[in-house]
């Protein structure tokens, strides 16, 4: 247990902010404990003799005069065997333990371990004594779960050569199984080690972002897809599905690991993530998706200092498991909340407001956030990514608040959420018009290497016809159909066909709640051929009657229900079909009648 000492007292008590005085030996984002509960806080400014301390409890019958000590360290977080499958709160306490202990609510001045003292892990050694190691080397590897081999890593600041090291065998994550000789002298390893939460971890050289991150969402990865080590912002307005998607990102995307942070949320939504997560099966591994998840949970009815934290807090550990060579996508629901912690406590703090009576530094704490994403190298040759996609919840639906802009400075994918679609049921209600990814050029040699080389080009082709139908529907509000040529109409009947049978995705259909990218390209293709072929058709003679009957079309509308992702062969089938159907309706509709 690390040493306390005291360091100053209680002068003033305003919420979760507390101005101390009479500090001595400290320094700033120092961990500090309060009065006799030891009430956890962090040191947030330090003046003269005089301290500013935001606590991550309740303050309720802290007064003038009462004791702060020290901790020495920073406010850090444990890292090792058993995070995976753990639910947190915003400072990384274990709210199963807790509940265990305290019943359902959360005894003020608790303290359990983040990671348990008492379980074995088998330990199996990766270095014998006398190698020279340094930060991020292995030291051995602990089974986690039947599928995931977790990596024991020697912390970053850490370089020498092995004194001893444990045989194999069980240990618990707090016990000696490694010295290194240094030259500040001999350190002692264990399974664990901590890490303060404000400090990126070091990497050896940020990477190009090349390899898109698979959600299985058609509208994401094929309109606006975002590459692994990304950053993403999906802004929209209350009831729009910000959760929703997140939600369906994290199910189903091909990353390693999941790190759900639910940062000032309604404890329903969290509660629905606690229930369902461990229910759902991950498709890649047969088992369930917690034995690859995190879940920070810090609703909104918690201390708001512990959900400014609390992003910090999952990014750290993303950025643990990238080091093991992993590939890690942090949810972030929703950063809107974090900046209104951030205000709130600015507030208390008496500093000077700025836009809408956020902080002046708000634009500043949204790019140290998000500019910990990456695709890395690590510092021992490893290759992982951190991908960070943030919900913005803005008031009212309003994109110009200062929120959602100052993110759309950081990152480089943006998801807006329309209303409409959402009052429609249009899911994920995702605007092709206000959304974007400048992630295109970076990922379209991946594509094409490893589904088809069409892609890029059947991406161009829908989002120009998707520009066109907009000023086409605003003749029609005008005129009406009826005055438009059937070249004009037919790009629409497209649109329609594109938004429908495409774009919206059933989260409770066995096949249509996730595609895979081949099947997403072909869908895709088969819907820009019936374009092109039905335009060369209307400017042959054929009318937008008569391919609107064909039977090819029908087909085409119910494809993302009836063809399976392992049934490539039916959308081939299906493509071919189509062709059959053109060659025989040009110039007319005999030939339809005809293959009838």
């Amino acid at each position: 247990m690390t040493k306390q000492r005291i360091i100053g007292k209680v002068k003033r008590v305003n919420g979760p902010v507390i101005e101390a005085t009479g500090i001595t030996d400290a320094m700033i984002f120092e961990l500090v404990r309060v009065g006799d509960e030891r009430l956890i806080g962090e040191i947030v400014k330090l003046e003269d003799r005089s301290a500013i301390i935001q606590v991550y409890e309740d303050t309720v019958g802290i007064t003038p005069g009462t004791p702060i000590s020290g901790d020495n360290i920073p406010l850090s977080i444990e890292l090792g065997p058993g995070l995976i499958g753990s639910i947190y709160d915003g400072i990384q306490r274990p709210l199963e333990e807790i509940r265990a202990i305290s019943g359902t609510y959360i005894t003020r001045g608790i303290e359990v371990p983040s990671l348990d003292r008492k379980r074995m892990w088998h330990f199996i050694p990766a270095c014998k004594t006398g190698d020279s190691v340094t930060g991020g080397m292995v030291l051995g590897t602990v089974q986690e779960t039947d599928l995931f081999s977790h990596k024991v890593l020697v912390p970053p600041d850490i370089d020498g050569t092995i004194a001893a090291i444990a045989a194999e065998g069980d240990s618990t994550v707090d016990a000696v199984v490694a010295t290194v000789a240094t030259n500040k002298g001999d350190r002692p390893l264990s399974l664990m080690h901590r890490w303060p939460i404000r400090i990126a971890r070091p990497i050896k050289q940020r990477l190009p972002p090349e390899i898109p991150l698979i959600t299985g969402q058609r509208v994401i990865d094929t309109l606006f897809p975002v590459a692994k080590g990304g950053t993403v912002a999906i802004p929209g307005g209350f009831g729009t599905g910000k959760t929703m998607t997140q939600q369906a990102i994290a199910k189903w995307c091909d990353a390693d690991i999941i790190i759900y942070i639910g940062c000032g949320e309604r404890g329903n939504e969290i509660t629905d993530v606690l229930r369902e997560f461990p229910a759902i099966i991950d498709p890649r591994t047969g088992r369930s998706l917690m034995e690859r998840t995190v879940l920070i949970a810090n609703t909104s009815n918690m201390p708001v200092s512990a959900r400014e934290a609390s992003i910090y807090t999952g990014v750290t550990m993303a950025e643990y498991f990238r080091d093991m060579g992993l590939h890690v996508a942090v949810m972030a629901d929703s950063t809107s909340r974090w900046a209104e912690a951030l205000r709130e406590l600015s507030g208390r703090m008496e500093e000077m407001p700025a836009e809408e009576g956020f902080p002046a530094y708000l634009p500043t704490r949204i790019a140290e956030f998000y500019e910990r994403a990456g695709y890395m190298r690590t510092c021992c040759g490893r290759e992982g990514s951190v991908t960070i996609i943030g919900a913005v919840s803005p008031p009212g639906g309003d994109f110009s608040e200062p929120v959602t802009q100052h993110t759309k400075r950081f990152i480089r994918c943006f998801w807006g959420l329309d209303r409409q679609l959402a009052n429609a049921r249009h899911y994920p209600a995702i605007s092709w018009l206000d959304s974007y990814s400048e992630y295109l050029m970076d990922i379209a040699p991946w594509w094409e290497q490893n589904v088809t080389v069409e892609w890029h080009a059947d991406r161009g082709v829908i989002m120009d016809l998707l520009q066109r139908e907009v000023k086409l529907q605003q003749v029609v509000k005008l005129v009406g159909p009826d005055a438009l040529p059937d070249s004009q109409r037919f790009i629409i009947e497209v649109c329609s066909l594109f938004k429908n049978a495409f774009l919206q995705q059933n989260a409770f259909d066995a096949i249509d709640m996730f595609s895979t990218v081949q099947k997403q390209a072909k869908m895709l293709h088969i819907i820009v051929t019936w374009y092109q072929r039905g335009a060369d058709a209307i400017k042959a003679g054929t009318t937008l009657v008569a391919i609107r009957k064909m039977k090819t079309f029908q087909d085409i509308i119910k494809m993302k229900f009836t063809i399976s992702n392992d049934d490539l062969s039916g959308l081939d089938k299906l493509a071919a079909k189509l062709d059959r159907s053109f060659n025989l309706t040009v110039p007319g509709i005999r030939g339809e009648e005809a293959r009838s």
